[in-house]
């Protein structure tokens, strides 16, 4: 059995020090561990083709055949994991039989492993030389001989000189530090990843490093911290650095590798281990067992970045937002472990259990210095704020005086628990169950407009995609998919009728992804609705399936282990007009200027994406909702609100200045120029911010800002206009009235 789902994607991070965050959560069904959320920028997704996986978490009593000759051993350090030759062997088998692309894995594959998983660990090219460089290029050509053996241990030899790297790094960094700055000299740093180099020589590392360092404390600078505590702080962050690289397990770098060998097809087929599997199957049933806190590991520490909702710990009412966690104990009397400076994985095994069962967390408080230890139950976490979530508001005025009421839909997700629906429960978690509440009591409270946001929901689930969509429509296609042989197939809402059937309104961003772009794709060809807000969304056209490893395998074991999935590549899906959603994303119809339509996160930016093709159009029947002559009247009369608008005014130079920051290829290291870059680039900075807040578990379901207000003002005058046509179609019915008509 196939299920249709999705998973967050990750933006790389340049610098040096990682900084995830985590659920401290056990799945509720089978009591394996979670691994971490995404880190801070989880907003991108990806609709993948999946099926059924096994729970087990035992291996079979018997091997499968060993291949003929070992791999060499690996370096000193973590060894390979007892299964990662097999697992290797099944990925490089289901990339090449599996994938949309039919390709082989080859020397052209091989080079681009090679350079994505370099990146992946070293991506400013800080600490690995030009001569571990060239030592490693003679292995490049090969790794897809070696892949067809399971013989990993190339990931091994890189990890183990870059650890080496890091370690000897840690005095200069320290000496560095130390040493006064001057910033007032002209020089610049390369931070565009494409333009630096590593170094040759240990004078070319010391100097690339005195830069890199005199950036640092220029950007503590300019975010006011005292020397001092700068210099401290970033000693911390590297040393913490360095420990967390030394801890990370084979599983993970596992992951890493394998991650690396699928990117070089397409950049949404990964390998995930375990873990990450399990932290996918959570995020679509929405539902968990553990304290309920969300943390992330900074310099060091472990975080307490909030908690979740009615939670444990948020019942407990003792643990707070930013307390560090130093140290974590099982049951009421087990001994406090040390977790400063530990992998924020490994913290998090220490904290996640069974329900019912005690953890003791030893904290220092926010704002404190004396640490206190607090005993929390664990508990079955239902993260309600993740869900679809509605509220009426009110806004502009109808012609007898009394506002327009607007029912809005806050949709993070397309999310499904597909183990409960396997099952068949009566009441299994749905997002479309959830919409078709909200739509329910919005009629009930008489509102004259449903407005869904789909701003940064990544994807989710196809079926509830194509479910949900119809809610809106009555019936008919609501995407295309292509399949490797060319074969395109239409996917129906088979259900007649709708839940709303009143005026429409989706407001998207360009974080909008995947089955957001079905959705609005499909509202869009219908001319069921509106679209509102950026240029255009995300612009990932693509299906994965996620088979499970353990069970390709092992076939014939009904417990096979649980040794994660590969997420693949095997369609491509289509608007019902026949355009694809790939690289272009779903154009707005009444487009809002914004920070995020100029951020370099679509479809278009990541490396090996897939190109951009049509179809033949569906058979389907529009609506007349919309057309071109009421969209090009909506989107003027917006674009003089905005012009008019002092906040979209000062949005205005943000954006113009952030396009001039963002093609540039290195940044001043003289501090008042340093200072001048970084107030043209703060207003990216406060973009993402804005979009990690709204990732907060305790966001409002509306945000009352101007943005929000204008796409709100283009709601009120598409009310007036189809209340306008509305009219003049009665009037038209009227023989008197005809020759009145234009």
């Amino acid at each position: 059995m196939k299920r249709l789902v999705t998973m967050p994607e990750r933006i790389p991070d340049p610098s040096p020090r990682r900084s995830d965050r985590v659920n401290v959560t056990t799945p509720q069904a089978a009591g394996r561990p979670t691994h971490h959320r995404v880190g801070v920028r989880p907003w991108l997704a990806c609709l993948c083709l999946t099926v059924a996986l096994g729970v087990a978490s035992r291996l079979p009593a018997e091997e499968p055949p060993r291949a003929a000759g070992n791999p060499p051993a690996a370096p000193a350090g973590i060894k390979p994991g007892t299964n990662d030759r097999y697992i290797a062997v099944a990925i490089r088998k289901q990339l090449e039989n599996e994938h949309f692309l039919r390709r082989p894995i080859d020397d052209l594959i091989a080079q681009r492993w090679f350079a994505t998983f370099l990146e992946a660990l070293d991506p400013m090219k800080v600490y690995f030389m030009q001569g571990d460089i060239e030592g490693f290029m003679q292995k490049r050509d090969s790794l897809d001989d070696l892949v067809k053996k399971g013989d990993v241990t190339f990931a091994y030899e890189v990890l183990d000189r870059f650890l080496q790297r890091v370690d000897s790094r840690l005095p200069l960094i320290e000496r560095l530090l130390k040493t006064p700055q001057d910033f007032t000299k002209e020089e610049t740093i390369v931070i565009d990843r494409d333009d630096t180099v590593w170094a040759r020589t240990e004078a070319d590392a010391e100097d690339l490093w005195r830069k890199r360092i005199k950036y640092d404390l220029l950007v503590q600078k300019m975010e006011k911290t005292p020397p001092e505590e700068a210099q401290d702080k970033l000693l911390r962050r590297y040393r913490s650095f360095a420990k967390r690289m030394h801890q990370m397990t084979a599983d993970e770098l596992l992951e890493t590798y394998l991650s690396a060998l699928t990117a070089s097809f397409d950049p949404h087929t990964s390998f995930m281990s375990q873990g990450t599997l399990e932290n996918f199957e959570i995020g679509m049933r929405l539902q968990l067992d553990g304290i309920g806190a969300q943390l992330k590991g900074e310099d060091g520490y472990t975080t307490i970045v909030e908690l979740t909702p009615g939670g444990a710990a948020d019942r407990d009412g003792r643990l707070k937002a930013k307390d560090r966690v130093v140290g974590v104990g099982q049951g009421s009397d087990g001994e406090i472990e040390d977790v400063v400076d530990m992998n924020l994985n490994e913290v998090v095994k220490r904290i996640r259990g069974k329900r019912g069962t005690v953890v003791r967390i030893k904290v220092i408080p926010v704002g404190e210095t004396v640490p206190k230890i607090y005993d929390i139950t664990r508990a079955k976490i239902e993260l309600k704020d993740a869900e679809a979530r509605g509220e009426v508001i009110e806004h502009g005025t109808k012609a007898d005086g009394s506002p327009y009421r607007i029912g809005v839909i806050n949709l993070p997700s397309f999310y499904m628990d597909m183990t409960g629906a396997q099952q068949g429960q009566a009441e299994y978690k749905s997002s479309t169950r959830d919409c078709k509440r909200l739509l329910d009591d919005f009629r009930d409270k008489h509102v004259d407009c449903v407005v869904l946001d789909l701003r940064n929901n990544g994807g989710g689930s196809l079926p509830e995609a194509i479910k949900l969509t119809g809610l809106f429509i009555d019936k008919g296609p609501v995407v295309q998919i292509k399949d490797a042989e060319k074969q395109v197939r239409p996917y129906d809402d088979v259900d007649a009728g709708t839940s709303w059937d009143g005026p429409l309104v989706v407001l998207t961003n360009k974080f909008s992804a995947s089955a957001s772009e079905i959705l609005a794709g499909a509202i869009q060809d219908y001319r069921r609705g509106l679209l509102v807000g950026d240029k255009a969304t995300h612009g990932k056209g693509t299906v994965q399936t996620l088979l499970d490893v353990g069970r390709q395998l092992f076939p014939r074991v009904g417990n096979a282990p649980s040794l994660g999935a590969i997420k693949v590549t095997i369609q491509q899906f289509y608007r019902p007009s026949g355009e694809s959603t790939q690289l272009e994303g779903v154009k707005s119809d009444v487009e809002l200027p914004s920070i995020t339509t100029h951020l370099p996160v679509g479809e278009s930016d990541l490396d090996h994406a897939i190109a951009f093709d049509k179809v033949p159009a569906a058979q389907f029947q529009p609506t007349a909702r919309v057309n071109a002559a009421l969209v090009k009247d909506l989107a003027e009369k917006s674009q003089g609100r905005v012009t008019a608008n002092k906040d979209f005014g000062k949005l205005g130079g943000d954006i113009a200045r952030y396009r001039k920051r963002k093609d540039e290829k290195s940044i001043s290291l003289v501090e008042t120029e340093f200072e001048r870059q970084w107030n043209e680039g703060k207003a990216a900075e406060d973009e993402e911010k804005k979009l990690e807040e709204l990732e907060m578990q305790k966001r409002p379901v509306v945000r009352r800002d101007f943005y929000f207000d204008e796409a709100m003002n283009v709601t009120v005058d598409y009310l007036r206009a189809l209340a306008t046509s509305a009219g003049l179609a009665d009037t038209a019915k009227k023989p008197e009235a005809a020759a009145t008509l234009p």
